[in-house]
């Protein structure tokens, strides 16, 4: 007699108005609550779990080969996952890649953070186009046991990003040094040794991948806090300074950061921001910014150089946007999505300053949007010159 398996499931996601999705579980056991968002990249799970942007949010990926290639330490992009947990359609397999450390299942429960497989990922995404980014709840339980009504409860108690400051989560705590370089073969990560810039980068979620951007464009990276003053930018006298990507409602943490944005942008200095830098930098420039419907996630966004005709392949990920009809005098829109006409980069007329919000350090293209760091390095060179 064949023997009987245990099919019943082992994971429970449950969205705030009720609707259920069944699963395995697989990392850490326990129970997760954040917004729900989708990702329609191919690669860069790792990354993407490990990018600070998506602290409060769960993330569905929609390509389903998910843990393929396993998990190593050069691709992280801060030292913990932050994401609160994944949703896939199939089940991890086990790695096929040279660089594989671990496996995603064990670098997830390692990580202290939770994951459901086996899920209709194409139904769940369209939920999430049609009603907008829900309130969930994620639930791994080995033996099976969920409390539906507890879950729904979850899902319907979480705050949710707007008005939320989470930059003060995911910053550094305090000051440091940054010389790694990006990643090249044969000899991988290299270190800056002869840097012409001096930058300060403003950590509202940095990626690493950014800073090693930074370096390689000539910059010696000295990275603040979140909560930095005007006063303890300038203080470091630097060349230029840099806005960071980060989570949560730009308004939020833009309390403290627009002052400081003022300060510097009333120094004359260059500045360049992404994501959540972009956003913040169009607040202190007098913009607003907006809670997008499901927000942009993912490695294959188009998005027009209004100024050079250019279509670049973009990465993105971000949940608010900078509304581009409240933008001021001598504020120019650079680049627009080309999905919904969104705004994706601004520059100041009278001043170095510019911004985008997608991800050039992501390598989409794969080197479509590294021009924004040579033209950062340009602005600071022309300064120094000056």
């Amino acid at each position: 007699m064949a023997q009987q398996t245990d099919t019943r499931p082992t994971a429970c996601l449950a969205l705030a108005d009720g609707t259920i999705f069944y699963g395995k579980g697989f990392g850490a056991t326990g129970t997760a609550q954040a917004e729900l968002c989708f990702n329609t990249a191919m690669t860069g799970y790792q990354e993407i779990m490990t990018d600070p942007s998506y602290a409060g949010q769960i993330v569905t990926f929609t390509f389903p080969h998910v843990g393929n290639v396993g998990v190593n330490p050069d691709d992280d992009e801060t030292a913990n996952p932050v994401a609160s947990g994944m949703v896939v359609k199939w089940d991890p397999t086990e790695p096929s890649n040279w660089r594989a450390a671990q496996t995603l299942t064990e670098w997830l429960t390692n990580r202290g953070r939770i994951a459901i497989g086996g899920v209709d990922t194409r139904r769940l995404t369209r939920a999430i186009r049609q009603q907008g980014a829900p309130h969930v709840a994620l639930q791994h339980d080995p033996d099976g046991n969920f409390d539906l009504e507890a879950l729904v409860a979850k899902a319907r108690d979480f705050a949710g990003l707007e008005g939320m400051d989470l930059a003060k989560d995911v910053t550094c705590p305090q000051s440091y040094r940054w010389d790694e370089m990006r990643w090249a073969w044969p000899e991988g990560y290299s270190r800056q040794t002869a840097p012409k810039y001096k930058v300060v980068a403003v950590d509202f979620g940095a990626k690493r991948n950014i800073l090693r951007c930074l370096a390689s464009a000539g910059c010696d990276v000295t990275v603040l806090p979140a909560t930095a003053t005007t006063e303890e930018v300038l203080a470091h006298n630097p060349d230029g300074v840099f806005l960071s990507n980060g989570p949560g409602d730009p308004a939020a943490t833009g309390v403290y950061a627009v002052p400081m944005i003022k300060g510097i942008l009333a120094a004359d200095l260059p500045v360049f921001g992404i994501c959540l830098g972009h956003q913040m930098l169009a607040l202190a420039l007098g913009a607003k910014t907006i809670k997008m419907n499901h927000g942009h996630h993912g490695a294959n966004h188009p998005v027009k150089d209004h100024e050079t005709g250019k279509m670049e392949i973009t990465s993105m990920n971000h949940g608010f946007a900078v509304d581009s009809q409240s933008l001021p005098d001598g504020v120019v829109e650079t680049h627009i999505s080309l999905f919904d006409g969104s705004n994706c980069g601004i520059r100041l007329t009278d001043k170095p300053v510019f911004s985008v919000q997608h991800h050039p350090e992501a390598s989409p293209g794969p080197q479509d949007s590294f021009y924004l760091f040579e033209r950062f390095a340009d602005l600071m060179a022309a300064r120094v010159k000056a």
